[in-house]
């Protein structure tokens, strides 16, 4: 898993439990469509598991 990520948020906030919302936050996401690139640990992956109905991922 030494790969990265690159994670879209393609769903709203709005409305969402808070652990979700600090989730988001966390992963560095604060826009609709904005991306980013994360490195590919278990720590990553868990936070994409517990948002993944609001992001896209890919592999880079």
């Amino acid at each position: 898993m030494a790969g990265k990520l690159r994670i879209t948020l393609v769903n709203s906030v709005i409305g969402r439990p808070e652990s979700q919302r600090v989730t988001v936050k966390t992963l560095g996401l604060k826009k609709i469509n904005q991306v980013v690139e994360c490195e590919d640990t278990p720590q990553i992956r868990g936070m994409i598991n517990k948002v993944s109905h609001l992001v896209k991922v890919e592999e880079c």
